[in-house]
């Protein structure tokens, strides 16, 4: 099991959900992912699981976590909107 290095756990802020002002989102690469979890220990706002699936919620598009992959096995993409 992966320890959670995050102190605070992610919740809705009074202006709503934090992902909603993002202007880049992470997309993992599942064939990539070696399931190391340096993602998730990196991850400013704990939003990453121990599945390693992206709370997109919370994300604020940082791209620390797309850095930090050993396998490139993220990448940020730019949002729709």
């Amino acid at each position: 099991m992966r320890e959670r290095l995050a102190i605070s756990r992610p919740t809705e802020a009074s202006s709503g959900k934090t992902g909603s002002w993002r202007t880049f989102r992470p997309e993992v690469d599942r064939e990539q992912c070696n399931a190391c979890g340096l993602c998730a220990q990196f991850c400013p706002d704990g939003v990453i699981d121990q599945e390693l699936v992206i709370d997109l919620d919370f994300c604020k598009g940082c791209g620390i976590c797309a850095a930090e992959c050993p396998k490139k096995a993220i990448t940020m993409v730019r949002e729709d909107r």
